[in-house]
């Protein structure tokens, strides 16, 4: 195992209990090396998980108020899998402190994605444990500075107006249109209903607090029947 301060130089944190670093850092591989109970990484990962989850889904949810559900859970789909984590794992240089079995060793386990993407929750999970919320959000939004993007992520990584248009492109040259159907509430908390129509035809409504967000809905329930009407075509 590599010095461990110099990882916990790169976290930005120093562990009060060191013996949940190490644990964060113990790969499965160990236990079923020595035919033994070890402890390792797992649950650590598990609660990891759950906190990369609710520090970025309260991040989203605080900066787009005006998204709904379904272009925010996208949104934190890519911003969190197991891809983008193997990525931070190999940035963070998890590599070398890795406990591994003998075995996983001398297969590459140490470059291994699922392994490195397993660890980073671990870590998570540990910091959490160690020195609360607000510490492991810190680290946590600092390591996805990044992919947010300052305050254009959403429409980058949920664009269902975009990914309309393209769809209805394979089939037409006629673009889709937005119409606002109605209006309810007092000026300050309005809510409006749009309709998407290509050649005439009413696809979907929406929903929303602003007329983007209701044109946005709109698009996201004309996509999800589109699609599935292709599936059910092609069954």
């Amino acid at each position: 195992m590599a010095d461990p301060a110099t990882l916990q130089t790169r976290l930005g944190y120093n562990f009060r209990d060191t013996g949940l670093l190490r644990l964060a850092l113990t790969h499965p591989s160990v236990a079923h090396e020595q035919g033994a109970p070890v402890q390792h990484n797992q649950r650590l990962e598990f609660l990891g998980d759950a906190v990369l989850q609710l520090v970025l889904t309260r991040e989203l949810y605080e900066r787009f108020p005006t998204f709904g559900e379904g272009p925010l859970t996208k949104a934190r789909a890519k911003l969190v899998n197991r891809r983008t984590l193997a990525v931070h794992g190999r940035e963070l240089g998890l590599g070398p402190h890795l406990i591994l079995s003998r075995g996983e060793e001398l297969h590459g386990g140490r470059e291994r994605p699922s392994a490195l993407a397993d660890t980073y929750e671990a870590l998570v999970g540990a910091m959490f444990l160690d020195g609360g919320l607000e510490v492991v959000r810190e680290f946590i939004l600092r390591e996805f500075a990044a992919a947010f993007g300052g305050l254009n992520v959403i429409p980058i990584l949920e664009n269902p107006k975009g990914e309309l248009q393209e769809f209805l492109q394979a089939r037409s040259t006629e673009a889709p249109q937005y119409h606002v159907v109605a209006s309810s509430g007092p000026d300050h908390d309005r809510v409006f209903e749009c309709i998407v129509q290509h050649a005439g035809i009413e696809l979907a409504r929406g929903i929303g607090k602003s007329k983007k967000a209701a044109e946005s809905e709109a698009a996201q329930a004309a996509l999800a029947r589109l699609k599935q009407e292709r599936v059910e075509r092609e069954a």
